[in-house]
């Protein structure tokens, strides 16, 4: 064999190694953990998830899509009416991740994950919102947001199961309402602020009221004691302890005179 034919020959094998190379290359593909695989043979997409692993797969004419199954996060505006007709407008933050058992029908029907959020999780956050809502009044929805959370969390994750996708947590993000109700809460506000002042007012004046009656019930009962106790004897003995030992005097023609003709020396202090 001389040089020619064997230069022949290496021309020929080298490219043929490539090209077994490439199909080797293409005959497989790893899936990652947090990973599930949708395996298409020319444009169509084949039954069975391929999920963490090794898997064949035709050379040449297949392809595999490969999807993220952790969780995602993305913030869903919705609006919606209240049972008494007040707009009530919220963010949703929706956590969710899609079932790697169903990533080849999501494949089929919704194919990316940006189709995803935009035709099924935010038209659905928006319906459930509704249904949630239109359940309470406006002011309910503020007062009992767990509630309405959790009406909307239900609403939610039934409609999102059937396509595929597993809702985990759901939070609103922004709560908020009309304007011209945010004036009616704070007139409402404002007045209840105003008759609780008047009920401690009037509070306070009839405790007080009450307070002068006690008072005044005390005194009338202290003087009541006092003449219950006062005997004659004792107001005679009061007399006697507080005399000084002189009468009292008249004037008369000779002079002050006692009023009493008594010797004081006669007299017995006791």
């Amino acid at each position: 064999m001389n040089r020619q034919t064997q230069s022949w020959g290496l021309g020929l094998i080298l490219p043929l190694v490539g090209l077994l190379a490439i199909l080797a290359l293409n005959s497989f593909v790893i899936i990652n953990p947090g990973q599930a695989g949708v395996l298409s043979i020319l444009g169509k997409a084949q039954d069975g998830a391929l999920l963490e692993g090794l898997h064949l797969k035709p050379p040449l004419v297949s392809s595999v899509d490969i999807y993220d199954v952790t969780v995602q996060k993305f913030e869903v505006p919705a609006q919606s009416s209240t049972k008494d007709l007040q707009q009530l407008t919220a963010s949703f933050a929706i956590n969710f991740r899609l079932d790697e058992t169903q990533v080849v029908q999501i494949r089929r029907k919704q194919g990316s994950l940006q189709n995803i959020v935009a035709k099924i999780i935010a038209p659905q956050t928006q319906e459930s919102f509704k249904i949630a809502a239109a359940r309470r009044t406006v002011e309910e929805a503020i007062t009992k947001r767990d509630e309405l959370k959790q009406d909307f969390d239900v609403a939610l994750g039934d409609r999102l199961q059937k396509y595929g996708i597993i809702v985990l947590d759901t939070s609103v993000v922004d709560l908020t309402f009309s304007t011209e109700f945010s004036k009616a809460v704070e007139e409402k506000q404002i007045a209840e602020q105003r008759a609780q002042r008047a009920v401690y007012i009037a509070r306070e004046a009839e405790q007080e009221a009450e307070a002068q009656v006690n008072r005044a019930r005390g005194q009338a009962e202290a003087q009541r004691l006092i003449r219950e106790t006062l005997t004659p004897e004792l107001l005679q003995k009061a007399a006697i302890d507080k005399w000084n030992g002189e009468f009292p005097t008249v004037l008369g023609g000779g002079g002050a005179l006692p009023f009493i003709n008594i010797d004081p020396s006669k007299v017995q202090s006791k």
